[in-house]
């Protein structure tokens, strides 16, 4: 059935889209290339009707698959299994691979390494806190990106990023770092630094 393979293609599209712009900081990330992580985060404001599209689709594509079939009067053999493809259990890993898809970005926290470093301040005097503005964050996903990148500098002691505040407070020891690399560092992420604050 060329109609159900286009239904489930669509699901599946639609469901990769609605994700696209938390997938592409891990894969970013996996790759080396962290600059490509901020290339999707316009689709982030169609995510709502994308979601909407996938369950609409693969739900009739479900309906589809599980309405009863009309009982037709003929001397004909109907008991052919179908193929994989038009099977339920396709039509069911479809539909787990499209949940797994759109909830990525609640879990896409888990492929960003968290590494503990050990900070030694000699001097109260150098530890500086600035308040970055960053634009392009659009989840979670988004936010341990960034803090990923910029605990690679020496001297950081805390690093947090908040897409819904779009910005990032670095904790860190100026003796060690300094502003312009972890703003370099965010920057290098793909995502745009608008303005700084130091506290």
């Amino acid at each position: 059935m060329k109609s159900e393979k286009k239904l489930i293609g669509a699901g599946i599209l639609a469901a990769i889209t609605a994700s696209i712009c938390c997938v592409t900081p891990v894969l970013a990330l996996i790759a080396g290339t962290s600059g490509i992580a901020s290339t999707f985060s316009w689709i982030a404001p169609l995510r709502p009707y994308l979601i909407a599209l996938t369950v609409l689709v693969l739900g009739f594509a479900w309906y589809q698959k599980l309405k009863l079939q009309k009982e037709i009067d003929c001397a004909c053999e109907t008991d052919e299994k179908p193929k994989f493809f038009q099977s339920k259990t396709f039509l069911g890993i479809v539909s787990v691979f499209a949940i797994a898809m759109l909830a990525f970005p609640y879990y896409s926290g888990i492929f960003y390494s968290n590494p503990e470093k050990q900070i030694i301040v000699v001097d109260q005097l150098d530890l500086k806190t600035i308040e970055f503005k960053i634009s392009g964050m659009t989840c979670a996903g988004c936010e341990e990106h960034i803090k990923h990148e910029v605990h690679q500098l020496n001297g950081i002691v805390s690093a947090k990023a908040s897409y819904e505040n779009e910005n990032a407070i670095i904790e860190f020891d100026s003796s060690k770092t300094n502003v312009a690399e972890i703003e370099l560092a965010i920057s290098a992420t793909g995502y745009n630094v608008i303005g700084k604050k130091e506290n």
